[in-house]
């Protein structure tokens, strides 16, 4: 409890001392109250820009709120440019751990010492970051691999600094006017399951099996081989891949690599991931992409990280496909209607009104060559749009976006001439073909079939017996109309003997009548 109080105090001081305060006091409910703390506190330097002071004071604070920084650069739907922007700056600048930590975690999830599971096992780690970190290694068998071990004691540190983050969130939502729609609470518990998603490393190397077999035969992208063999939620080992970081392109000139196709090649790759798969690798920025120039792989991608995945049901596909062909055909009306028709925007939502928004947000893109527009920022610009019409944007669409900001902005620094719609194009068109013409139709039927197999054999008795039951009444019926009878022949019993009860009393009042009468006669 002291612990957890005196990092509420260290949090509050970085607060202060950055301005954060400040950032929003805007927003706030009681502008008296934001009137007074910006009065109070007058002797710190806030004159940076506001992003980079938030960007210091999350640095400051660690490796998790770096994290935390760091996701908040994907939500563009809800952060404001500026900041969004200067938090794509943060990286996990920590310190690597002890290499006797390391062989302590190995040997505790493998149950055996690194010098019993390797020929050789180097204590010197060669990548650093908040979550893991990556030594390399030799199996016995001579294959070259590398060694991720998560760093020690971070679910305790996790769980602290996110129950902070939740308080903080909980008080946001109280006093910021703009609560309502940046969600504080709903984007801190995004940031809690992606860390305590992130901690398990057995689900990452899921994540890179599914991507190679995916990718399995392919000359475009590698994917290391995971060995399962010595791989827990605390350890994962893969096959070391060789190459220059995407990022150097002087070396990767210099060996003769095709800057043009490679960055063709990696728009390819994306949308081939996104509409063919609908399984994406979320965090394709250039420390995580090599270029191999081995002679049997010369030129072909590399990807490394798999801790964050992005993934595309049909309908999500759909809805991006229509949107991307509807936008670039300046069909606006199109691209309105598929919102409702999603159920992203309500119901009521006039197509008119959306159309017309959706006109004046994108129209001014288009002013431009094919070639500079932005795939990126015509998303961005779709959500900016959607927050007027109270449209909820899907998280996996918000990891879609930040990737393909990554993408262009990778593929542009390969090859500025890049025509990112050239590339894209085919296949956008290839997909709906797939999804709306007779190909696709064909494929829906090959995929429907294993089922039919089970159910062909048994269609002559099911239909020989829907046949009988349409001709003969049910079991129920029956027992429901005796039912019905017995309850009308009791009814008829009660009336009967309501009318024979109501004949006796008029028999007898008259009797009693004829009675008086003659008795006073006589």
């Amino acid at each position: 409890m002291v612990l957890k109080f005196l990092r509420l105090l260290k949090i509050l001081r970085v607060a202060v001392k950055y301005g954060l305060d400040e950032i929003a006091i805007s927003g706030l409910k009681v502008p008296r109250t934001a009137k007074l703390i910006d009065n109070v506190i007058f002797w710190r330097d806030i004159s940076a820009p506001r992003g980079v002071r938030l960007r210091m004071a999350l640095e400051e604070l660690g490796p998790i709120f770096v994290k935390f920084g760091q996701v908040l650069s994907t939500r563009r739907d809800l952060m404001p440019f500026d900041i969004a922007d200067e938090l794509t700056h943060l990286q996990d600048r920590v310190p690597p751990f002890s290499s006797d930590l390391a062989i302590a975690q190995i040997t505790r999830s493998l149950r055996a010492h690194p010098d019993e599971l390797f020929a050789s096992f180097d204590r010197t780690p060669v990548a650093s970051a908040s979550i893991a970190q990556v030594h390399f290694a030799t199996l016995k068998d001579g294959k070259e691999v590398a060694v991720k071990v998560l760093r020690p004691g971070m679910k305790k540190s996790i769980d602290e600094d996110v129950a902070l983050m939740h308080i903080a969130a909980e008080w946001i939502g109280r006093i910021w006017a703009d609560s309502k729609r940046l969600k504080p609470r709903e984007v801190v518990a995004e940031f809690d399951k992606y860390l305590h998603d992130e901690l398990d490393l057995m689900r990452e190397a899921a994540n890179a099996s599914q991507l190679r077999r995916n990718f399995a035969g392919s000359n475009l992208l590698m994917v290391p081989e995971m060995y399962w063999d010595y791989c827990a939620s605390s350890v994962i080992v893969m096959e070391r891949m060789h190459g220059i970081p995407v990022s150097q392109i002087d070396r990767l000139a210099a060996e003769g690599v095709d800057l043009k196709k490679l960055s063709s090649d990696g728009v390819e790759i994306f949308f081939t991931q996104v509409f063919r798969d609908g399984f994406f690798h979320a965090d394709m920025h250039p420390g995580n992409i090599l270029v191999s120039v081995a002679p049997q792989t010369f030129g072909r991608y590399i990807a490394l990280d798999f801790g964050i995945v992005g993934t595309l049901n049909d309908f999500d596909k759909d809805y991006l496909s229509q949107n991307f062909l509807a936008f670039f055909r300046r069909d606006y009306k199109r691209v309105a209607e598929a919102h409702i028709e999603s159920g992203w925007a309500p119901r009521e939502t006039r197509v008119d009104e959306l159309e017309s928004a959706v006109r004046a947000c994108c129209e001014p893109i288009f002013d431009r060559p094919l070639k500079d527009i932005s795939f990126g920022q015509i998303l961005l610009r779709l959500f900016q749009t959607s927050r007027r019409f109270n449209v909820e944007v899907q998280p996996q669409l918000v990891l879609l976006q930040k990737t393909l900001l990554n993408i262009e902005g990778l593929g542009r620094q390969l090859d500025p001439d890049l025509d990112l719609w050239k590339t894209a194009k085919p296949y956008l068109e290839r997909w709906m073909g797939e999804q709306v013409g007779v190909r696709g139709m064909v494929e829906r039927l090959k995929a429907e079939a294993p089922r039919y197999t089970h159910i062909l054999p048994q269609l002559p008795r099911l239909v020989h017996r829907a046949l009988q039951q349409a001709a003969e009444p049910s079991t129920v019926n029956q027992d429901l109309l005796k039912l019905l009878v017995l309850e009308q022949q009791r009814t008829n019993r009660l009336l009967s003997l309501a009318l024979g009860g109501a004949a006796l009393i008029v028999a007898g009042a008259t009797v009693a009548l004829v009675y008086g009468r003659w008795t006073h006669l006589f």
